[in-house]
């Protein structure tokens, strides 16, 4: 058929879970390692799930020496039973069909996390082999799939007498799908079980791995939320404000709330919501109901008990500094943007979390007397320095119109006006970044150079972060303001990608710069506004330049002088400022030939606890990190 004929031979019907496979994109986030972990989640939920119906108390997890996962739950297992409209085995309906499950209706399952029926057969069809065991009426049944659902062998009973009930799902992933990585990381599913152990209160959960050296975790948490609120805060390292944690629990409608909090004498917000024990760490109707309210119940005590003076009001902000939150819901049919499942939209909610957050609030300061006082004190602390910051505001306004002025002779602006498409680039040495002015496209391209290292902001105060004057300069280019006056709509740029020399400093400078983004300017990194340029290693030159290409790893020199010959000469570049402008924009600026790894949060909670590792005070936990996960060259000797 010729390529300019459009007709009904050009619509392609994708059959089974063949749409899976061709775009499995849009049913699992990505192909790479959050893709990978995400396959793991989803058979993991089906397993809480039948934890939350009240059907199963242990569940575990075993990675296994051939790159499998296996993962077992003592619920009622899988029904093998032949489904009346499709003729077949409900475990294989489950498992081959595409919105196919006990969870669009009846009261199989009041809440759950995986509401769209694909969590299974989306497995399926991206393993390179499954095999589902069912443990029901006394059989031990086994059906398994080849290459992303094809079936092996069909339903059988392969045991009998058997105790007890349960489902096991034991699957591989397709290295043709996965080709970043097929090789799941225990921290990261760790954290995962963790955090589900908590969520779960009784629920015991076991994590082994058999590859390498053994190691098991055994994961129960008789506290739940409570327990996790002491963990959060012992993570941080941070001194509570009040000893007894803030406790609430209310159902309305559809709705089931559980929250616990507590303050601290720190600065950083730690809220973690979760809805049917998903975590939705972009928030939504549910937090944005729960923000209100706790500003309304503190309110409304504050001045029923006459803490505060007329000029005091308590606004949002204020109740955030040093606030450890957890907030769980269970939804019978929440909404969710997205199949990966970051952001609840149920407008509903918000009125009903409110309701149940204002009345348990006010009904435990009005129990807690004692406890209220010492919470509103801490939160008018935060009032007063915002009040006295409102009357300095103008002398603000004057300072940053002068480090605007003395930006303009720093940063190389791009002239394009496009905010959609315009870049910034923040370039490690004055040397690079001269280099990068004058090898960049000026159309959509800004450069700002900086000098040294930038300030660890993991534990400075924010008076101190501000006096450093690269942050200062990072944060008028960016122009969207930091912390929690940040407002991703009034940036300047769609990206802003850090550019710093392939080299043990160039590292550290990007671990601080990516800790600054991530306490001050999260959003930029969540809305995937946040990239690293990769510069290369070496340069590889034959015939006295007349050929020349590129290495970004010792893996890709192998290549280059495999396919160039012995005699073609290496140079390796010990920095950015040893590129002139042609070469940095041949290999790091051009958008058709450069390298950009995209910033993303895979697991906010490992996220913040690898943070606290590299940049906290603690030397020893950063030492085991580093000699655990680096590997060290000649070159970094």
């Amino acid at each position: 058929m010729s390529a300019n004929q459009y007709n009904a031979e050009s619509i392609q019907v994708l059959e089974g879970l063949e749409a899976v496979r061709r775009r499995p994109g849009m049913y699992i986030g990505s192909t790479g390692s959050r893709g990978l972990h995400h396959l793991a989640y989803e058979i993991i939920d089906n397993a809480i799930d039948e934890a939350g119906a009240g059907f199963c108390d242990h569940i575990s997890v075993t990675l296994n020496q051939d790159g499998s996962i296996a993962i077992e739950d003592n619920g009622r297992g899988i029904p093998v039973d032949i489904h009346a409209g499709k003729k077949i085995s409900a475990v294989r309906l489950a498992f081959e069909t595409l919105h196919a499950g006990g969870k669009f209706g009846g009261d199989t399952y009041k809440t759950s996390g995986g509401l769209h029926g694909v969590g299974a057969s989306v497995v399926n069809a991206l393993s390179e082999s499954l095999t589902v065991e069912i443990k029901r009426d006394g059989k031990l049944y086994r059906v398994e799939y080849l290459h992303g659902g094809e079936l092996k062998s069909d339903l059988k009973a392969v045991g009998k007498k058997i105790k007890g009930t349960g489902t096991t799902v034991i699957f591989k992933p397709d290295p043709s799908i996965f080709k970043e990585t097929t090789t799941f990381k225990y921290d990261t599913l760790r954290s995962r079980l963790l955090e589900l152990s908590f969520l779960n209160k009784g629920l015991t959960i076991i994590l082994t791995d058999l590859r390498g050296e053994m190691k098991s975790e055994t994961f129960s948490q008789q506290q739940g939320i409570i327990g996790f609120v002491e963990h959060l805060m012992k993570e941080a390292g941070v001194s509570a404000v009040h000893k007894k944690i803030i406790y609430f629990t209310g159902q309305k409608e559809d709705v089931i709330m559980e929250c616990a909090l507590q303050y601290s004498d720190g600065e950083d917000e730690a809220l973690h919501s979760y809805v049917n024990n998903i975590p939705t760490d972009e928030g939504g109707t549910h937090e944005s109901g729960f923000r209100t309210a706790l500003t309304k119940a503190f309110n409304n005590y504050g001045r029923k008990n006459n803490l505060f003076k007329k000029e005091e009001s308590l606004i949002g902000d204020d109740l955030r500094d040093g606030l450890t939150c957890i907030l769980s819901l269970k939804i019978k049919d929440p909404q969710f943007e997205g199949q990966t499942k970051t952001k609840l939209s149920n407008l509903e909610v918000e009125g009903i979390v409110q309701s149940l957050t204002n009345e348990g609030i006010s009904q435990f300061l009005e129990q807690n007397p004692a406890l209220a006082k010492q919470v509103i004190n801490r939160t008018l602390t935060t009032c007063l320095l915002r009040l006295a910051a409102k009357k300095a505001k103008e002398l603000k306004k004057k300072a940053r119109d002068a480090e605007v002025k003395a930006l303009s002779g720093k940063l190389a602006a791009c002239s394009g006006k496009d905010k959609n498409r315009n870049e910034l680039f923040l370039v490690e040495g004055d040397s690079a970044g001269g280099s990068a002015k004058m090898g960049r496209d000026r159309r959509f391209q800004a450069i700002l150079p900086l000098r040294g290292k930038v300030i660890n902001t993991y534990r400075a105060k924010l008076d101190k972060i501000l006096e450093n004057e690269e942050i200062r300069s990072i944060i008028t280019a960016v122009g969207s303001g930091i912390g929690k006056e940040f407002d991703l709509e009034k940036g300047n740029y769609a990206r802003v990608c850090i550019m710093t020399d392939a080299d043990i400093d160039g590292a550290h400078i990007r671990c601080l710069l990516l800790t600054f983004f991530y306490r001050y300017m999260k959003p930029l990194i969540l809305n995937g506004r946040v990239f690293i340029a990769q510069s290369p290693l070496y340069k590889v030159e034959k015939e006295r330049g007349k050929i020349t290409r590129y290495a970004f790893d010792d893996g890709e020199l192998k290549q280059q002088l495999k396919e160039l010959g012995k005699t073609a000469k290496v140079s390796r570049y010990k920095g950015l400022g040893e590129m002139n402008p042609e070469q940095l924009w041949e290999t790091t600026l051009n958008p058709a030939n450069r390298r950009m790894i995209q910033v993303t949060i895979d697991d906010t909670l490992e996220a913040e606890r690898k943070l606290r590792i590299l940049m906290g005070d603690q030397v020893e936990p950063r030492r085991d990190f580093l000699m655990d996960n680096i590997v060290f060259t000649d070159d970094d000797m």
